[in-house]
């Protein structure tokens, strides 16, 4: 891949993060599509390390040759909650107030004095969803809808952090390391829509849940931001199809098809007026080594990012949202 001259690439940066005070005065308000997979690692991207040959992330190679790959992407923690925080504040978690993950018992979240990134979306007209995790408060004034988001579907906190085994599975075994007396709960905007969840399926219901967001927010000719938090490559690991291959490479292939098919359908309604972020929420719990946050990172949006463009500046989530640091 060609190399973007760091300079370049901080003009694109600072155009993107103004964003939000000048999408009021565009004609055609650009649409938002950000998903930030979880426990991720830098080399699990195929394109970071083309000399290992793999082909678990077919899409996401495609993506960054049509795109830009940050090389040097860091999440500002090594844990859930405060890489949630400031992807969404665009602000580190000694200002954000987050600095550890919210248990189950957790009866606050992310502060309310915050103002969340699909909050100001909101104010400018956009239709704004989230698909995944939250783990920043489940209850009450912290939660998704509560915070931001019109319409929301995924789990409230970590996939280990409760049990995902419905009554009568042995087979693979699911259990949880945290909680093992709470079933893990599918939430959708405020009311619980299964528990315990089943992970086997969960992706594919996520998938459904996007496809209908794109093409109900198409269809209205309305601009809109999805917010992607996926269990991926969260333990416990349970991919639906066979995994031949071993466990984890089955779950990167189900993460990056998932990753695809999003893809596929903006391309189908809003190409050119749709920016793709794939980002990690790091990687190598609780270290504050180079592998617990250095994470893998693309941009694509035709026309305004050139593609087959890589670039090695030092660059972190706040980048994605940044309001003031």
């Amino acid at each position: 891949m060609s190399k973007c001259h760091v300079r370049p690439l901080l003009v694109w940066m600072l155009f993107w993060t103004s964003m939000l005070l000048t999408v009021s005065n565009q004609a055609k308000k650009p649409n938002f599509i950000i998903i930030l997979a979880d426990d991720i690692g830098w080399g699990d991207l195929d394109a970071n390390q083309p000399e290992r040959k793999s082909n678990n992330t077919p899409n996401l190679n495609l993506m960054a040759e049509q795109g830009l790959r940050l090389t040097d992407f860091h999440s500002p923690a090594s844990t859930c909650s405060p890489s949630r925080a400031a992807i969404l504040t665009g602000r580190y978690g000694l200002r954000n107030g987050v600095t550890h993950n919210f248990a189950v018992e957790s009866v606050a979240g992310l502060p309310l004095s915050e103002v969340t990134f699909p909050q100001l979306l909101q104010k400018e007209g956009y239709y704004t969803a989230m698909i995944g995790k939250w783990h920043l408060g489940h209850n009450g004034p912290y939660s998704p809808t509560k915070r931001g988001f019109d319409y929301y579907l995924g789990i409230p906190y970590s996939n280990d952090m409760g049990c995902t085994d419905k009554p009568g599975y042995n087979l693979p075994k699911c259990p949880p390391c945290c909680y093992s007396k709470l079933g893990l709960p599918l939430i959708e905007n405020s009311s619980i829509v299964e528990q315990p969840l089943d992970l086997w399926s969960l992706t594919d219901q996520y998938e459904s849940a996007a496809l209908k967001i794109l093409h109900n927010a198409s269809a209205r000719g309305q601009p809109f931001l999805l917010y992607m938090a996926l269990a991926h490559m969260h333990v416990p690991l349970a991919p639906a199809g066979a995994a031949s291959e071993g466990v984890y490479a089955a779950s990167l292939k189900e993460m990056d098809s998932l990753v695809g098919t999003i893809k596929s359908a903006s391309d189908d309604t809003e190409k050119n007026n749709t920016l793709i972020w794939f980002t990690g929420g790091g990687s190598a719990k609780r270290t504050t080594w180079e592998g617990g946050h250095r994470v893998p990172a693309v941009a694509y949006w035709p026309g305004r990012i050139p593609a087959n463009a890589s670039s090695s500046a030092l660059l972190r989530h706040a980048h994605i949202t940044r309001r003031q640091l």
